[in-house]
């Protein structure tokens, strides 16, 4: 009883903070009135200047100015909607907007009248708390690679073996970055490495591990990879209604959000994002219409709670082997399949000379680049065609480079490109993953969380016990069919982290793995926006 009350406690102080953010319009006469130091630390916004990213350190709130809009007069009615605030304008004076929150933030203006609008007519940014100390791009990839360096240099020595037995070196590459941009001295935000790691590297890299494909040997991994990952499915649909039921008792006011929106809506964006990907995603915001602020939440719950289960199953790898022998797992098709790899590898490795490096990147990248050409023109064709919100994720430009990147690499794997194995394509693309997977840390941010506990505690508490009953479904289907941990954790990560994370899941048990994490995590694409439409009917009900 006690522990109840102390919960509806924290959420009710969490009620009383989300309603900090205040809008306000003044005449222009006020607005020249209001002391200087207040206005001199208002970010002007219009949607022609405003910047991507704002401080909360630097900064008391934001002006909004109309002097950039071609609004003109002859509007019927102006409507200024700030997240999931709105506010009908009757004039075209100044508007100050403080107390936002940090993260994701959404300004719209909706103009009814026979000329709306000349230019766009929204503004996205990011509030976050401090400027970080490394803004420079070159920097911070410079940092990244040297923890990376740091920690397979210190995981060599004797002295750590012990340590690196219990925290895996993989673990310490997505961790560390993590604590760097939690403590300020990065920003994921600010930084575009994510960006240029997912849509260069990650395809490039899939190209390079994909060259020594044997698909005879994958398929003989038999059914048991896509039965884990429809229990992986199937966890992530039923967790969803459970976890909610079980924080709905625990907070009863809950059900209802705090901008009078059903917290039903918003999971159903987390169950389309941890089932199929940011596409699906995309469009359970579409389909039950998913206001702003609890949206730009969601996101944080997402990313937060897939971040977490990733680092749990990075540390599970290293110890497979105990996981494997728990579940009485037979791991003689993986085993053959690494060994048959390794074998090739060592049979065409040849001391790499600068013409065939050069030759093996140019081929990759020039993959990449045609991947890219052919998703820039299939990602708006199939967007223009498709209606249906089931197929949405067929718009997706990454979903289209994905796959195109590794149908190439398995079509390369035919030809004597194969060959370049032997230069080290699995190697170099291997390095990619590693770098991918610093970058992926680096969008993890403990501080921020932290401090904003009690406003994400409910929310935070039903991904965590969502998240559980996946993995307890997940493992207890192992059990049964005595699936190796290698098909469970791609088989989750598949669904839960997307095609950005789930190479790296299987390629951490080998990198001729990385391509079965890709063919399955295209699969959650294509299953994602009905199961997270299952999942949230059953939420809707609860």
């Amino acid at each position: 009883m006690r522990i109840k009350v102390l919960l509806v406690a924290l959420f009710s102080i969490s009620s009383l903070l989300l309603q900090a953010q205040e809008i306000k319009q003044y005449t222009v006469e006020e607005y020249n009135a209001l002391s200087s130091d207040f206005t001199d630390t208002l970010d002007v916004l219009s949607p022609t200047n405003h910047s991507k990213n704002y401080f909360a350190d630097e900064q008391g709130g934001f002006v909004i100015q109309f002097s950039q809009m071609d609004i003109g007069n002859s509007f019927d009615s102006l409507y200024l909607h700030v997240d999931s605030m709105s506010l009908r304008l009757f004039s075209l004076d100044p508007i100050v907007v403080t107390g936002m929150k940090e993260g994701d933030h959404a300004i719209k203006f909706k103009c009814n009248g026979p000329m709306p609008f000349a230019g766009d007519n929204e503004i996205l940014f990011v509030l976050n708390d401090t400027r970080p100390f490394f803004e420079n791009d070159a920097i911070v990839f410079g940092l990244l690679l040297a923890i990376l360096a740091f920690i397979f240099w210190t995981s060599n020595l004797k002295q750590l073996n012990k340590f690196y037995s219990i925290v895996p070196a993989l673990l310490l590459c997505y961790f560390i970055p993590a604590i760097f941009n939690s403590a300020d001295i990065i920003n994921s935000n600010v930084s575009e490495l994510y960006s240029m790691a997912k849509y260069y590297l990650l395809p490039g890299a899939l190209i390079m591990l994909c060259l020594s494909l044997d698909l005879k040997a994958v398929f003989k991994l038999g059914p048991k990879a896509l039965i884990m990952f429809f229990t992986a499915t199937i966890g992530i649909i039923i967790g969803g209604p459970i976890a909610l039921w079980l924080v709905s008792i625990m907070f009863p006011d809950f059900m209802v959000a705090q901008e009078g929106e059903e917290i039903w809506r918003g999971l159903s964006t987390v169950a389309g994002s941890w089932i199929g990907g940011s596409a699906n995603q995309n469009a359970m915001k579409d389909i039950y219409q998913v206001g702003d602020v609890i949206f730009s939440q969601m996101i944080i719950v997402d990313v937060f709670i897939a971040n977490l289960f990733m680092a749990v199953l990075l540390f599970g790898i290293s110890k497979r082997k105990r996981i494997d022998k728990w579940l009485k797992a037979d791991n003689t098709h993986i085993d053959k399949l690494q060994d048959k790899m390794a074998d090739y590898s060592a049979s065409v490795s040849i001391i790499p000379s600068f013409k065939k490096v050069i030759i093996m990147l140019g081929v990759v990248f020039a993959v990449v680049g045609l991947a890219h050409l052919c998703a820039d023109w299939l990602g708006p064709e199939f967007k223009a065609i498709i209606q249906s919100k089931y197929l949405s994720f067929l718009g997706s430009g990454f979903f289209w480079v994905i796959v195109l990147a590794t149908l190439f690499g398995v079509f390369l794997s035919f030809t004597k490109a194969k060959k370049m194995e032997g230069v080290g394509a699995s190697r170099i693309g291997t390095v990619f993953i590693y770098i991918l997977v610093a970058t992926i840390g680096m969008k993890m941010d403990i501080g921020m969380l932290i401090s904003n506990f009690q406003v994400f505690f409910p929310l935070i508490l039903i991904g965590l016990i969502w998240i559980i009953i996946h993995g307890i479904i997940l493992f207890a289907v192992a059990k049964i069919i005595k699936a190796p941990f290698f098909f469970a954790a791609v088989g989750s990560q598949a669904n839960v982290g997307g095609a950005a994370s789930a190479p790296v899941v299987a390629g951490s048990f080998h990198p001729s793995l990385a391509p079965v994490g890709v063919l399955l995590a295209v699969l959650g694409y294509a299953v994602g926006t009905i199961g997270a439409i299952i999942c949230t009917s059953m939420m809707m009900g609860v």
